[in-house]
């Protein structure tokens, strides 16, 4: 029988690229998603017909128990969260709410549902679980590259959240047995990327400045440094790792560093134009406390996964900047817009 994958972010670019990639790999594919008026499900339906939809809000365990016992799932991957992490310092409670607390109510869901009592051994259905940790957990960096043991020093409420989501996947999976595990994935992008974030940002405006709809583009901190990479290979090794003997965690990324100077290179570059001629600093994007420098070391997953990144930086700048071309080329095109909230 096919295995069942329950996703939680099912309307973000990771959930979109991790439904695609479970199906071809021959899954029963179920999205969480929340209210039957979201805006979101008949673009789903439409674009991911071969996912089935269950009501479910990372707010409401109950909801999340319902959910587990529609879709009976084998896993459970969790990338539901306030993703934007500017917009956590504005909605600060509900960052926490969801992005954080939201893990436990649905390890909570998965305890009940599956009879965990403190013993390694279930009394129902052993469900495996998926957390969607972040580099931004390292913030103010003790070390580079940052690994798997690397403290933690979180610079946003964003950050603060996914620590606590990291920390108690891993308390859950020492108390209770679960096979549970957390991915810190460095920062991956992609044409699907909502484009309130600066990679999308640069290549959205790259392409409209060249079409003549956008006059300028501010942005913030251009020295901010970043291993970044492309989802579609990163949800690769989410299912990687829940096909392992044993729960580990591990930190998926390039290794690589790039500044949003060299985002923005390439991306004018892309549409033969000088972003100097284009880009001004507002010092409203700023980010209240910032992180600088963020650089993977995934030797672990190199070695114990058989995982490596297939698309570089300068292809996947290319890629985003070529995608946007043709959408604001064709603006009624609707195809993998996809929010990451």
């Amino acid at each position: 029988m096919a295995k069942h994958a329950l996703i939680t972010g099912i309307t973000g670019q990771d959930g979109s690229y991790l439904s695609e990639y479970l199906l071809s790999e021959g899954y029963e594919v179920w999205g969480l998603i929340r209210g039957q008026a979201n805006p979101h499900r008949a673009r789903i339906n439409r674009l991911l017909p071969d996912v089935q939809l269950v009501d479910g809000d990372l707010l409401d365990q109950s909801s999340l128990v319902k959910a587990l016992g529609f879709a009976q799932p084998d896993e459970v991957y969790n990338l539901g969260a306030i993703s934007y992490v500017p917009l956590s310092w504005q909605q600060t409670e509900l960052t926490g709410g969801v992005t954080g607390l939201g893990v436990l109510r649905m390890l909570e869901a998965i305890r009940m549902f599956s009879g965990f009592t403190g013993s390694s051994t279930p009394s129902g259905q052993q469900i495996r679980f998926y957390q969607a940790s972040s580099s931004e957990m390292f913030g103010k960096v003790t070390e580079t590259p940052q690994h798997e043991t690397t403290h933690f020093h979180p610079r946003s409420p964003y950050g603060v959240a996914k620590t606590y989501g990291h920390f108690i996947t891993k308390n859950y999976r020492e108390s209770f047995g679960m096979f549970g595990v957390s991915g810190i994935l460095f920062n991956h992008e992609s044409p699907r990327r909502g484009t309130e974030f600066v990679t999308r940002k640069i290549t959205l405006a790259a392409a409209r400045i060249k079409l003549g709809l956008q006059a300028k583009l501010p942005l913030g901190n251009l020295d901010a440094k970043r291993d970044w990479g492309y989802a579609a290979d990163y949800v690769q090794a989410m299912h990687l790792m829940l096909q392992q003997d044993q729960p580990q965690d591990y930190v998926i990324g390039t290794g690589v560093m790039h500044s949003v100077r060299d985002v923005l290179q390439i991306a004018f570059d892309a549409v033969g134009l000088d972003w100097n001629e284009y880009v001004y600093l507002d010092p409203a994007l700023v980010r209240p406390a910032e992180v600088d420098t963020l650089c993977a070391n995934p030797a672990k997953s190199e070695a114990e996964l058989g995982w490596k990144p297939k698309v570089g930086f300068q292809e996947l700048i290319e890629l985003m900047v070529e995608a946007d071309v043709r959408r604001q080329s064709q603006p009624n095109r609707d195809d993998y817009l996809f929010s990451d909230s």
